[in-house]
């Protein structure tokens, strides 16, 4: 890498997939372990670079990512969104106690799903944990970005 200042930021909530995840040019993955950014707010050099956010499909993966936005109001999330969801359903799982809050940092498109699975919309409290997402998926992802 030339440059670890100019590198992309990919967050990953799970270890397994912090590990595994694939060689980018020019970027660095950080393992966030869940809630609790606070720490990285205080990094400086993280307000000026594009930051993905990889959480859990359910809600608190997307109260996770509000949480983010608040220290880093540019993350964009990754594999966030209802055609992943959509893609891995027989990988559903069940959210034991769903996030319920308004949450006013997501997108439109992330508001929409977030609403879905809280109101269990598409199904009662789903969940698509991150590491059950096929490799394939992620690097046709990393691809786009």
């Amino acid at each position: 890498m030339r440059d670890w200042l100019q590198a992309k930021i990919f967050i990953t909530e799970n270890e397994i997939n912090f590990q595994a995840f694939p060689e980018v040019p020019e970027a660095m993955v950080i393992f966030g372990a869940g809630y609790g950014f606070e720490n990285m707010a205080s990094v400086e050099w993280m307000r000026d670079r594009k930051i993905h956010y990889w959480g859990d499909i359910d809600t608190h993966g997307m109260a996770i990512l509000n949480q983010l936005r608040r220290f880093f109001p540019q993350a964009a999330s990754l594999l966030m969104e209802h055609e992943t969801l959509m893609e891995h359903q027989p990988l559903w799982g069940a959210e034991p106690s769903p996030e319920t809050g308004t949450l006013s940092r997501l997108t439109a498109e992330e508001r929409a799903l977030y609403d879905q699975l809280r109101r269990n919309e598409l199904g009662g409290q789903i969940r698509l944990e991150q590491e059950k997402i096929g490799f394939e998926w992620l690097v046709e992802a990393l691809g786009r970005i």
